[in-house]
């Protein structure tokens, strides 16, 4: 059987991977398989000289054989005079006739688009349909817009559009500029099936052989949100409550797996209830939310009935997040994909921040590991030509949700949700399109600062920081840090960020917020207890890498006259340090490792730690010493013993 094939093998990797990193890059894989035979975008979309308005589908559908026979009623708006409209509509599929009213029209149908002429010039502002009848074996896409296959040797349809699939199955506008007001579909299916499909179920009618599904839309919706699959699937509900407000949970689900898949689905309750408390009221509340179960691993969020092949917790988190981020509000380009993708991943962490905390830290820590693993890469996606680079697990999914992430520490919480809630709801954008331009408008908003610097190193630069501190604690309990940074990627110079650190000791601990402006900055507290260890970023909010290990300097007086180098390798400069006991004339050399000197400084030594600093401008890369000698006064004896540390050459 098919399901065999493909199913239950997903399922399996599901149990295996839990909420690891390996979730999110499942998610996105089985996502960009789903869209990989459109390995490029359509060469030509329909022209956009008017506002599809409503659809009124009529299609007849078996799920034993892979065909589609129907008509789509199209109202649509013109901007100006015009004497034709098109639609995209793969060539594989056959145009039977389009009508006005009853009146038959002229038409086209070349290279996936269908040109319908007009005998008169239509008036711009005034609203006008076409009905095109047309019918076919919908183009042979895989896994993708159009799928005919088994699942316990009972057929079953289904369709997948995102990102240019619609056009496949049915005649439509395949853009991210022109959202549908309204629609109904009307499925009529062999009697023992049922039909699924975006919106409310209004009725179910027939006789003992045939039944016939209508549906009805009234939010907008984005055209690779339509949706339809058809077979014998098993239908129960829920009510999920909000205060005042209830949202019918309608679940479509294979009634070989309908008892496995209940108590999974049922976890969606307190999901849809955490992103109500935190964004708003689910945003189809007038309609439904729901799921259906399709032969293929992954999900896709289809308006009001999200398609899954499994029931994983993380998954099922991540396509209702979509309902926001991606479906009421929709990436108005596909270089804006992580306002889709980047927020349901980020959402799906949130519900184990509140609902399974232990798991909340490794999510972080595994988005954080594969975002690193590779040196380069930016959110925004700079190649929408490419499906493996829109639905790049590491950079669209990922790293869009932990730039969320850190945003939030930026910004702190209350700046960050207010700003989101905004986002959201504002007339412009809301059950429309949005672009980062105008997320990051509400975030600065409701920051009230600018983060254009934020989201030039973040969304737009690539790489990420790597840190080296410094630290070291006096007998009067004052700490002092040295913080240097370096980065990976030549488009961020600087990643200008609070960077926390933890100091725990005495059984006490605390943390310190620093604002961390350029690299090599220094920081200096007084603590109440004697610090023993240091741990940076502690709640992993920082993308950050190859951190090096945090180490107290000893100032015992036993330690006392030991010299340490920092950062080592040096780079552009280089620390030289040494605790003292007392006050002293000392000289400080530093040596080449054939003998040259390179650098000699005479000074004051003075109680407790001193720190010298020495520019590298023109020292050759190699291997160098350092030695501390006294000149008068010392209880330390005449000499250090000599260190070493390396020099890293110039570029």
């Amino acid at each position: 059987m098919q399901r065999t094939l493909f199913f239950t093998s997903f399922i399996l990797f599901w149990a295996f991977v839990g909420f690891s990193q390996e979730a999110t890059e499942c998610i996105a894989e089985c996502e960009k398989q789903q869209h990989a035979q459109w390995l490029a975008p359509p060469q030509r979309l329909a022209a956009h000289n008017g506002n599809f308005v409503y659809h009124r589908c009529q299609w007849t559908i078996d799920p034993a054989v892979k065909y589609i026979e129907g008509s789509v009623t199209t109202h649509f708006i013109p901007f100006t005079s015009i004497d034709f409209v098109e639609f995209d509509l793969k060539s594989e599929l056959m145009v039977d006739s389009v009508k006005r009213g009853s009146v038959r029209l002229s038409h086209m149908h070349q290279g996936d688009i269908l040109t319908v002429q007009f005998p008169a010039r239509l008036p711009g502002g005034r609203m006008d349909s076409v009905t095109v009848f047309y019918q076919g074996v919908p183009a042979n896409s895989g896994f993708g817009s159009f799928v005919q296959a088994e699942h316990d040797s009972v057929p079953i349809i289904w369709t997948l559009s995102e990102p240019y699939g619609a056009r496949d199955w049915w005649p439509c506008k395949q853009s991210l500029m022109d959202k549908i007001d309204s629609m109904d579909v009307l499925i009529s299916t062999p009697a023992g099936y049922r039909a699924a499909s975006n919106g409310i179920l209004v009725s179910e009618t027939g006789s003992a052989s045939t039944k016939v599904f209508h549906w009805k839309e009234r939010y907008p919706i984005a055209t690779y949100l339509v949706c339809l699959a058809v077979t014998n699937f098993a239908e129960y509900s829920e009510r999920v409550a909000f205060g005042p407000d209830t949202v019918d949970m309608l679940n479509y689900i294979w009634p070989e797996d309908l008892e496995s898949a209940r108590p999974k689905i049922a976890k969606v309750n307190s999901q849809m209830q955490l992103y109500q408390s935190l964004f708003g009221l689910y945003p189809f509340n007038k309609e439904k939310y729901g799921h259906v179960q399709m032969g293929w691993g992954g999900g896709m969020e289809h308006q009001t009935f999200t398609f899954v092949g499994g029931f994983n917790f993380e998954l099922l988190a991540h396509e209702l997040a979509h309902q926001w981020f991606g479906d009421a509000v929709t990436c108005g380009s596909w270089e804006d994909i992580w306002l889709n993708e980047g927020f349901a991943t980020y959402l799906s962490g949130l519900c184990y921040e509140h609902l399974l905390p232990d798991r909340w830290k490794p999510f972080l820590q595994g988005r954080i590991d594969a975002i690193t693993s590779v040196p380069d890469g930016s959110v925004r996606c700079t190649d929408t030509t490419d499906i493996n680079r829109i639905f790049n697990g590491r950079l669209s999914y990922s790293k869009g949700a932990m730039i969320l992430h850190t945003l939030r520490w930026v910004i702190g919480d209350s700046a960050f949700f207010a700003g989101i809630r905004n986002y959201l709801n504002d007339a412009h954008i809301a059950y429309g399109f949005a672009l980062t331009s105008q997320f990051q408008r509400h975030m600065e908003w409701a920051a009230g600062r600018s983060l254009q610097w934020y989201f030039d190193d973040w969304y737009v630069g690539e790489g990420f920081p790597s840190y080296n501190i410094e630290w070291s604690q006096n007998a009067n309990n004052e700490i002092s840090l040295l913080v240097f940074q370096d980065q990976n990627h030549p488009s961020v110079a600087f990643y200008e960020l609070p960077i926390p650190v933890k100091l725990k000791g005495d059984n006490r601990d605390t943390v310190l917020v620093l604002q961390h402006d350029y690299s090599g900055q220094q920081f200096s507290f007084r603590l109440d207890f004697k610090v023993d260890s240091l741990m940076f970023d502690p709640e992993k909010w920082i993308i950050s890498a190859n951190n090096r290990v945090i180490t107290a300097i000893e100032t015992v007086s036993g330690r006392e006259g030991v010299l340490r180098a920092y950062p080592n390798p040096a780079r552009s400069r280089v620390f030289l340090e040494w605790e003292a006991r007392s006050g002293s004339e000392v000289v400080l050399v530093v040596r080449q490792l054939a003998g040259q000197v390179v650098a000699i400084s005479q000074r004051a030594s003075i109680p407790g730690l001193n720190r010298l600093e020495f520019s590298t401008e023109g020292w050759h890369g190699g291997i160098y010493s350092a030695e501390l000698r006294c000149v008068s006064g010392t209880t330390m004896g005449n000499r250090s013993r000599p260190i070493h540390f390396a020099v890293l050459p110039r570029p």
